[in-house]
């Protein structure tokens, strides 16, 4: 797909290595190698990677001198924990801290550790109550 005067950025999805079983591009690879389970996790897999393409963006915290008041806005339930996630306000503070407009949502979501999809959910949450900002 490139050339010297092209560079395009392009990528593979694939469940096993090129040429790793005899029957690799011959008559002999048939349907019989495909598993309706295989399919559903590849198809689980690539719509994850989507999702994670389509949710991503780089915030601002429009409150970056120490941190804003979570609890008068509703972020912080009376247990202190953000809405029936597994990390309670783990997510909104990894963003708050890191969202200097050089951090995208999914460079958050692998410093931390945290998974994307509760990264993304947490910058929704903040830049709906006026505390992130889009770069």
């Amino acid at each position: 797909f490139c050339s010297p005067g092209f560079n395009m950025p392009v990528g593979l999805f694939q469940r096993g290595a090129h040429g790793t079983f005899p029957q690799y591009h011959t008559s002999a690879d048939d349907l019989s190698f495909i598993r309706a389970e295989h399919l559903a996790h590849s198809y689980d897999m690539l719509m994850e990677v989507i999702d994670v393409v389509e949710e991503d963006w780089v915030p601002v915290n429009l409150s970056p001198m120490g941190e804003p008041q979570l609890g008068r806005r509703g972020l912080y339930t009376a247990l202190g924990g953000l809405h029936a996630s597994n990390h309670g306000a783990m997510p909104m503070l990894w963003v708050l801290n890191l969202a200097d407009g050089s951090n995208s949502l999914l460079a958050i979501a692998e410093r931390s550790g945290l998974p994307f999809a509760e990264i993304a959910a947490a910058a929704r949450l903040l830049r709906e109550h006026g505390l992130l900002s889009v770069l």
